[in-house]
């Protein structure tokens, strides 16, 4: 599929879901894109939850989400080829075009194909080492790496796996798991080499944005060896791509039970310790949570007051959605939605307008 996400696209998928609050639209670097978005991170490696997944996601655009979101790792490159059979169907049937779309995904974790193999380090062995595409000492953990010919690599690969020849956002996957293994003067190092190959990707038009998706990193205090400064990030950007580099957007876990992002003060800004997502308005990044309802703890049972700061809605996982997209400074929520139900039951948050003074009774600020 030619083309990607355009500013006009995904303004016109608002327009035509008028039924919906404003509220449930947001801005990511020029695109209009939905307060909640799609997951594809759980499931088997199978030829029914391929299908499942393609169901849920064209169900999920139906129904007001446009921000779909993948990794190549994500089961063994099948969530990949789920999404690219979805786009393929939506754009056949006229629901929505490729411009309506934000596809978003991620590389660094080594990938399996189809299937994990009885023998992984042979595979990556085979797949990464002997062609050339990685030495040894880039792989850390036995699992992750991001030089920049691993990079393109991958790159290449999921836009092949989605059909697509432009991917609106990737996101450096998890790379503070590359502090497990090297001093932070040559981790500062991969990541420039990371993000000058990632702007050399946009201005060949293979890709709109990049960001850094994370679980740790940003949540740690600065004293942590796995901390991830986001004023670091930044300024390895800038050393990347110059002051209109294109670095625009993190990702990282924040729900009820996670809400060190709003509430606790790990980034500095200016001489001062803020929370992640004051810190991220200042240097003009989109954040987007993961694991919203904590892949699926939030959806069984949830304290009487948050029922009580969230009203309006029937489930658990609605209320756990309802708190993080509401909360002030997340650009989107994600949730995991394999099943086609679980688009239906998780998208009538959207015909809400956010709640943020429902975070702020549950919440406050530490």
């Amino acid at each position: 599929m030619s083309g990607g996400a355009t500013a006009a696209g995904t303004r016109a998928y608002r327009d035509a879901l008028s039924g919906l609050p404003v509220e449930h639209f947001r801005t990511l670097d020029g695109l209009v894109v939905s307060s909640i978005g799609l997951g594809t991170y759980l499931g088997e490696e199978d030829d029914a939850t391929d299908r499942s997944y393609e169901a849920a996601i064209v169900e999920a655009v139906a129904l007001g989400s446009n921000l779909l979101d993948t990794a190549i790792n994500y089961r063994a490159q099948r969530s990949e080829r789920a999404l690219g059979a979805a786009l393929r169907r939506l754009a056949a049937s006229g629901t929505a075009s490729r411009e309506q779309l934000v596809v978003c995904t991620k590389a660094g974790y080594l990938p399996f194909d189809g299937y994990p193999p009885i023998d992984p380090a042979a595979y990556f062995r085979d797949t990464y080492v002997r062609p050339g595409i990685l030495a040894p000492a880039d792989i850390v953990a036995g699992c992750h790496a991001m030089t920049p010919r691993f990079l393109a690599d991958q790159l290449a690969r999921s836009r092949r796996n989605l059909g697509v020849e432009h991917l609106d956002v990737v996101y450096l996957h998890n790379p503070e798991t590359q502090l497990g293994a090297v001093a932070r003067e040559e981790f500062r190092a991969r990541l420039r080499a990371a993000f000058v190959q990632l702007e050399a990707e946009v201005a060949a038009g293979r890709v709109g944005r990049y960001g850094v998706a994370t679980w740790h990193g940003l949540r740690r205090p600065p004293s942590a060896r796995d901390h991830l400064a986001l004023a670091e990030l930044v300024a390895a950007a800038r050393e990347a791509g110059g002051a209109d580099h294109h670095l625009r957007v993190v990702q990282l876990p924040y729900n009820l039970a996670m809400p060190e992002a709003y509430t606790d003060a790990t980034q500095v800004v200016d001489d001062k310790l803020v929370p992640v997502l004051e810190a991220a308005a200042r240097f003009g990044l989109a954040v987007v949570a993961s694991a919203s309802i904590l892949q699926g703890q939030l959806s069984l049972r949830l304290p009487r007051a948050v029922d009580a700061a969230l009203p309006g809605l029937d489930t658990p996982a609605q209320r756990a959605l309802q708190f993080v997209r509401s909360t002030p400074g997340v650009t989107a929520a994600l949730v995991g939605m394999a099943r086609p139900e679980h688009v239906r039951e998780n998208l009538r948050v959207a015909r809400l307008p956010p709640a943020p003074a429902g975070v702020d009774s549950l919440l406050g600020r530490r």
